[in-house]
């Protein structure tokens, strides 16, 4: 049983010399078979496996990560957290997925920063407003907050966005949801594997998935870089990958992997008071907890693997974003990273069971994967637990392409079920 951060705790650190510290969570040889093993140590697999062993009591669990925990999307995002989705599907999923994260610091014994400090979704024209009222009274039909704003109070919100109407691309107003904010990626994926850790999970580290073991139709088990290893169930969620996993076990997916650039700036004193996204354009901005303003764009539209993106996508977010907030120009850029994103073909994730028995599939998130971490990793774990979909995600099953049951949010057409 791991001691519980407490002040107390901190304290006491304060006069040992910060001695009394231990491993946030263990290095453990995998043992020869597991109830389940989830393939992936991301935020998603780790929260798959916090919940399957907190709310199903399977505790025999392993997370097998190839490199190690959060070197992969979990740590490599712009940390944005909202639900304000129209279709039902997606806000009641994401929705469900913004109440844990109210409380998730608490519920992880962890401080995942979370900051509800509002997202903003601007719109540049009389389409852009029609848009957005739209989404916003889908979202309060389904009691989610969302309001309008108009100019004059976006300004009081932030003031250093370009409101004139000779701006090039000028602005009508915003729908704002206020519960929605930013987390802090890193410590999202360990505070999961700490305390999925603490409830007996194993996280084995450097420990790549080369192959499946099958038994007819039936994966039974792993080949890893470590050796082989049996499981009762077996749950893809690879984020970018998921193609190539899946692949090995003779699984064709309707997703393509694209890159997904995002940047920050120097730290500057607080400019940026919520988050800002843009209903035309795709750029959307936050100020970290160090000052520095996180930026994101556009993926790179063409597949790669590579964690390296290509400076003309990057140059059009920021050309975007200062156009609408000229006071960004004076900042100079600190770093820049890319994820691997696997792009869905109807921009809705899959989460569910596929054709061959025992295979389990967490997949095609787009660039919405962190702000699902919790959601994601609740449903997925009820539909490893108990072999059948949670009604949040049952509408993302695999089976949806098939039938024609897509999800997309952009075109938003007819869907079934939708209101």
């Amino acid at each position: 049983m791991k001691t519980p951060y407490s002040a107390f705790s901190l304290l006491r650190g304060a006069f040992n010399g910060q001695k009394h510290w231990e491993p946030a969570w263990r290095d453990p040889e995998p043992r020869a078979s597991y109830d389940v093993i989830i393939i992936g140590g991301g935020g998603h697999g780790l929260a798959t496996a916090y919940y399957l062993a907190k709310v199903h009591g399977i505790r025999n669990v392993a997370v097998l990560e190839k490199s190690w925990i959060g070197g992969g999307n979990v740590g490599r995002n712009t940390t944005l957290v909202r639900s304000n989705y129209r279709l039902p599907q997606l806000h009641n999923f994401f929705e469900f997925g913004l109440k844990l994260w109210h409380n998730l610091s608490d519920d992880l014994n962890y401080n995942v920063m979370f900051s509800p400090r509002g997202a903003m979704f601007l719109g540049h024209n009389d389409g852009d407003m029609i848009k957005l009222a739209e989404r916003g009274d889908a979202m309060r039909c389904d009691g989610i907050d969302a309001e309008l704003l108009s100019p004059k109070q976006i300004a009081k919100i932030e003031p250093l966005l370009d409101l004139s109407r000779n701006a090039r691309f000028p602005i009508d107003g915003a729908l704002i949801q206020w519960r929605a904010g930013t987390a802090r990626h890193d410590a999202v994926a360990w505070g999961y594997a700490r305390a999925a850790d603490a409830l007996g999970v194993d996280i084995i580290q450097k420990c790549e998935v080369t192959g499946f073991v099958r038994d007819g139709n039936k994966i039974t088990g792993v080949e890893t870089t470590r050796g082989r290893i049996l499981a009762g169930r077996t749950g893809i969620c690879v984020a970018g990958h998921s193609g190539h996993v899946a692949g090995l076990a003779g699984l064709k997916l309707p997703i393509e992997s694209q890159t997904l650039q995002a940047l920050v700036t120097e730290g500057v004193k607080p400019m940026v008071q919520s988050v800002v996204m843009s209903q035309s354009l795709h750029f959307y901005i936050s100020q970290s907890d160090k000052g520095g303003i996180v930026m994101g764009g556009d993926p790179d539209n063409w597949p790669s693997y590579a964690r390296r993106g290509q400076p003309t996508i990057k140059e059009h977010a920021i050309a975007q974003a200062v156009t609408c907030m000229p006071a960004l120009s004076r900042l100079r850029m600190l770093r820049t990273w890319s994820g691997v994103t696997d792009m869905s073909f109807d921009g809705a994730p899959i989460i569910g069971t596929t054709p061959i028995d025992g295979l389990y599939l967490n997949a095609g998130w787009c660039y919405g994967g962190f702000k699902a971490t919790p959601a994601s990793g609740w449903t997925y774990a009820h539909t490893l637990a108990t072999g059948k979909p949670h009604a949040l995600n049952a509408p993302f099953s695999l089976e949806r392409f098939m039938t024609g049951a897509t999800i997309d949010e952009t075109a938003v057409g007819p869907m079934p079920n939708h209101r």
